[in-house]
C-alpha cells in the first residue's frame, strides 16, 4: 500500500506536492538468485492536483484541477546491492534498484458543480474537432525505475519500501498541454461542459474585441511530458523455496 503523485502542468517541480490518496496493489517476485529478481505488479492509484494549492500567482489564476484514476501493470527487474533472501538470517536486508516497462490506463477528471466528469471525451483543448488535435489516448506505455529497501521480518515474511518514477510520453495525464480554445467555438463543437471546463480562470485576459476570453494564450507547457510516481510499503511473503535453499 502507498500513494502516488505526479509532476506536470499543475505541479511543475515539487515532489509530493499534490493531494495524496491511498493506493495499492499486488506484486509477484521470482528471485533468479540473491542479487537479481524479476517482478510483475498490478497497482491502482488516484492522483489529484489543484492550481489553487500553488504559490504561483499565474497558476492560481488559471484555476484548473484534475483527478486521475490509474491502473498500472508492469514487469520489472530488481538488482539487490547485497545478497538477499527472505528467511535467511545471513542475507536479511538490502537496498535495491529497479527498472522495467509498464502499461497504464488513466482517467483524468474534473469537478464541476459537485460532479466529476471525464475530460478526455470532452476535448477541452479542442481535441477531436477541427479546433485541435486528435483525442489523446488513455491507455499508454511508461518506463518505471527507482530505488527501494528490503528487510526480513520473521519466518517467511519480509518488508520493502519503494519509490519509483514513471516516465511517460503523454502531456495529457492532467488534461492540460497547449493553448486555450475560443469558448464559443468550443461550445459549438463539443458542448457547454467542454467550454466551461476548458477555461476556469479567475480573471480572464481580453484577447479579442468581441469577448473576454483567453483564446490562443498559454494553458499548459507542451514541451514537457508528464511524470507520475509511486511510493509504497509492501508486506512480502515467501511461498516456495526454503530459506536455506541454494540456486544452481
Amino acid at each position: 500500500m502507498g500513494s502516488s503523485y505526479y509532476i506536470g502542468d499543475l505541479n511543475p517541480y515539487k515532489h509530493f506536492g499534490t493531494r495524496l490518496h491511498l493506493g495499492g496493489g499486488l506484486s509477484y517476485r521470482n528471485n533468479i538468485n540473491r542479487r537479481w529478481t524479476i517482478k510483475s505488479s498490478l497497482l491502482y492509484a488516484s492522483v489529484e492536483a489543484w492550481d489553487e494549492d500553488s504559490n504561483n500567482e499565474w497558476m492560481r489564476n488559471r484555476n484548473l484541477h484534475f483527478k486521475n484514476q490509474l491502473i498500472e501493470g508492469s514487469l520489472q527487474f530488481e538488482l539487490n546491492f547485497f545478497d538477499y533472501q527472505i528467511g535467511n538470517r545471513q542475507h536479511k536486508m538490502s537496498p535495491y534498484l529497479f527498472a522495467g516497462i509498464a502499461y497504464f490506463q488513466m482517467k483524468p477528471m474534473a469537478n464541476y458543480r459537485g460532479n466529476w466528469y471525464e475530460l478526455q471525451a470532452l476535448g477541452t483543448e479542442g481535441q477531436g474537432t477541427p479546433l485541435g488535435d486528435d483525442r489523446y489516448k488513455t491507455g499508454l506505455m511508461s518506463v518505471p525505475f527507482g530505488v527501494g529497501f528490503k528487510v526480513n521480518l520473521f519466518a517467511v515474511f519480509g518488508f520493502s519500501l519503494e519509490w519509483g518514477v514513471r516516465k511517460t510520453w503523454t502531456d495529457y495525464f492532467d488534461d492540460v498541454s497547449g493553448v486555450y480554445i475560443n469558448p464559443e467555438l468550443l461550445e459549438d463543437q463539443s458542448g457547454t461542459l467542454s467550454a466551461a471546463l476548458s477555461d476556469r480562470s479567475l480573471v480572464k485576459e481580453i484577447n479579442d474585441p468581441d469577448g473576454n476570453n483567453n483564446a490562443g494564450l498559454q494553458r499548459g507547457d507542451p514541451g514537457r511530458k508528464d511524470l507520475y510516481f509511486f511510493f509504497m510499503g509492501s508486506l512480502n511473503i515467501r511461498i516456495d523455496k526454503k530459506a536455506n535453499s541454494c540456486w544452481k
